[in-house]
């Protein structure tokens, strides 16, 4: 019985983490996923290296971005941080 006393801050430490970090990066990363899973031609998009432009094609794991300039840049699916809507 000592030795349960003993573990229960380290149970509530861990339950605590998992509430406060774990558990809404998952729901984050999950919903990223979902977002470049959903990608399609005509999406007002901004990378993670904040180029904004428009899809111009989807291929199985790259984007092709059309530029305001008229330049198309492919780039990664991964690379999509958010759709913007306008």
């Amino acid at each position: 019985m000592q030795t349960l006393a003993n573990l229960t801050p380290f149970i509530l430490m861990f339950v605590l983490f998992y509430f406060l970090l774990i558990r809404p990066n998952q729901k984050r990363q999950k919903a990223v996923q979902t977002m470049q899973n959903n990608l399609q031609k005509g999406d007002k998009v901004i990378t993670i290296g904040g180029l904004h432009g428009t899809i111009d094609a989807i291929d199985e794991g790259k984007v092709v971005i059309l530029c305001g300039d008229g330049s198309r840049l492919t780039y990664d699916r991964n690379a999509i941080r958010e759709v913007v809507q306008s």
